[in-house]
């Protein structure tokens, strides 16, 4: 991605929460990439996701017109939840790390519902790294 203008603060660096925002867009292209386009495979299986946490650690900002690129992976899938981890770089240079944790609910009543078998296995086998599939939430 590169930086646009409307992400700087009045500091001339990207405002702060926008760095969420590019971690969304990362979930977003790493569901497409696992063959699990949001929301229609979701809707698909009677679920949604609901986020419950963010967590972003700031190293060193990314200013106008640096080219980014957003990482995402997932780390963790439990019984109804999936929690991805981000890094965003500057070419080598990590510029800020975050974790986004999802909770699966009905579209139903949106109760917390197990993670879809279809969507467990793509992500499985698309990870290259170890994922941590403990039956905690």
């Amino acid at each position: 991605m590169r930086v646009r203008w409307a992400e700087l603060d009045p500091q001339g660096v990207v405002f702060n929460a926008n760095y969420l925002t590019y971690f969304d867009v990362g979930v977003t292209e790493y569901w497409r990439d696992v063959g699990c386009v949001y929301p229609g495979a979701f809707f698909a299986q009677g679920v949604d996701t609901f986020l419950v946490k963010a967590t972003v650690e700031y190293k060193t900002p990314a200013r106008f017109d640096d080219e980014i690129e957003v990482r995402a992976r997932v780390r963790r899938i439990g019984r109804t939840s999936i929690a991805f981890v981000f890094a965003i770089e500057r070419g080598p240079e990590l510029l800020v790390s975050g974790e986004l944790v999802y909770v699966f609910a009905s579209l139903h009543d949106r109760k917390p519902a197990p993670v879809p078998d279809v969507v467990r296995r793509a992500v499985l086998d698309y990870e290259h790294s170890p994922v941590d599939t403990s039956s905690a939430k």
